[in-house]
């Protein structure tokens, strides 16, 4: 099946390679740009299955190559640069500003005052399950009480944190 029309149009690519890549440079003012798109061209007919026949095969070679070129510039110019990307990793800093410092020290210090608002029990228990990160279990053992009262406690703890902050 040599006689195929895809048979043919690669032929044809091949045999006007040069011809073809100099007029695809001028037009698009690339040589690398035009070899691409011959490239492309030359892989779109590997993978294209029925190709019709062809009324002027070179001139729809040279439109494949041509639009090829298009598809692939409108693809690169979607693409961000190297130099934009570091612009904008520069934009968002990873470290807190001095307003966020300094709102955080403000709810670290309401925290605190909060804190000290609580029973003492209470609060030993709030501390040494959400900050040491001890289970509820280990909890109840070290202050010898039922996981039950740990649990209670450590909700009731949480809903005046909650309600002393909203405030």
């Amino acid at each position: 099946m040599a006689d195929s029309p895809r048979a043919k149009l690669r032929e044809l690519l091949v045999q006007r390679y040069g011809q073809l890549k100099t007029l695809l440079s001028r037009k698009l003012g690339s040589p690398d740009l035009a070899g691409d798109a011959l490239q492309d061209t030359w892989l779109r007919l590997e993978n294209t299955e029925n190709i019709e026949p062809v009324r002027n095969p070179g001139a729809y070679l040279y439109r494949m190559a041509y639009h090829a070129a298009i598809d692939k510039q409108r693809a690169e110019d979607r693409r961000l640069s190297v130099g934009e990307i570091e612009t904008m990793l520069d934009l968002v800093s990873p470290e807190p500003g001095p307003a966020q410092i300094a709102e955080a020290n403000s709810d670290l210090n309401e925290l605190a005052r909060v804190l000290e608002q609580m029973p003492q029990r209470r609060r030993d228990i709030l501390l040494a399950v959400r900050l040491d990160g001890l289970a509820q279990r280990e909890v109840a053992e070290r202050f010898g009480i039922s996981l039950r009262l740990v649990e209670l406690e450590l909700k009731r703890a949480q809903e005046f944190c909650a309600d002393q902050m909203e405030r």
